[in-house]
């Protein structure tokens, strides 16, 4: 079947420090394509690419496939499994994921084809609206859940503490679920924030534990609309990051009810919306 791909590779490096030269190795964040393929009674389509780190790759497809509205419970797979495809390299079937459905035949994916190259930067890149959404009908989220500054304050260096990965590599990003007593309870690496929160979401699905109306999602860089839109998905009613949202993850976060926070750092962080779940 081939060798499972490593997370990071080892790298030599030459670092210039106060006009002198030394080289040393050094270790890079794994980045290489995923092809997610849908299976439903022998016919089997690919549904999207996406630049990711190696490791979670099921959950990874699971989560992708749960927040675009493709299946929507655990049961809807039969099976996940890497490519067995003996025309496919030996080393690339680890990059390919095929995720067999239960049911007899594919569901429409005309809203998936934008999907079809995702880059670990910026996923959909904006193309998703929040009229899209609107057509799904999520329920706004109505969770009266409520923390303390003092337990956001503290998320971040929980995530940091928690990557193991970014320890070795200093390269990703990464999605941490956290009880509403700040605990953290499941952390996920990827080069892509937002492959990093569907392995996280996936998780979740195959864990059985969703929606996740009482917990925190914290997530590493920025939030855009579809960090949000995982989210939405996924029910988090506090949705944080460490640095700005865009506009368009501010208008979901004000639709949808959701108390979305960015700059969260040290003893500050500013609130976009959903204050009245801050107990102050």
């Amino acid at each position: 079947m081939g060798t499972t791909p490593s997370s990071k590779i080892k790298a030599k490096v030459w670092v210039v420090e106060k006009g002198k030269i030394r080289s040393h190795s050094d270790y890079l964040a794994t980045e290489e394509p995923l092809e997610i393929r849908l299976v439903a009674n022998g016919v089997r389509r690919t549904v999207a690419v996406t630049m990711r780190t190696p490791g979670n790759d099921f959950e990874l497809a699971t989560g992708f496939l749960y927040s675009e509205g493709v299946i929507h419970k655990r049961e809807d797979i039969r099976r996940i499994t890497h490519c067995v495809d003996r025309q496919i390299d030996i080393e690339n079937r680890y990059n390919i994921v095929n995720v067999e459905l239960a049911a007899d035949e594919l569901p429409n994916l005309t809203s998936l084809e934008r999907h079809f190259y995702t880059t670990s930067a910026c996923g959909v890149c904006g193309k998703a609206s929040l009229e899209g959404l609107r057509s799904r009908n999520f329920s706004t989220i109505t969770t009266k859940q409520k923390v303390t500054p003092e337990i956001l304050y503290s998320l971040p260096e929980k995530l940091r503490a928690s990557q193991g990965i970014f320890a070795a590599t200093g390269g990703l990003h990464a999605a941490g679920l956290f009880n509403i007593e700040g605990e953290l309870l499941t952390v996920r690496e990827d080069v892509g924030r937002h492959n990093a929160l569907d392995k996280l979401i996936g998780t979740a699905l195959l864990g059985d534990y969703l929606p996740l109306q009482n917990n925190i999602v914290t997530v590493s860089g920025r939030s855009s609309f579809e960090i949000l839109q995982k989210c939405l998905a996924a029910g988090v009613p506090i949705v944080c990051a460490v640095s700005a949202p865009s506009s368009l993850a501010v208008a979901l976060a004000e639709e949808f009810g959701i108390t979305l926070i960015g700059f969260l750092r040290g003893e500050r962080f500013n609130v976009y919306a959903g204050v009245e779940r801050i107990l102050i």
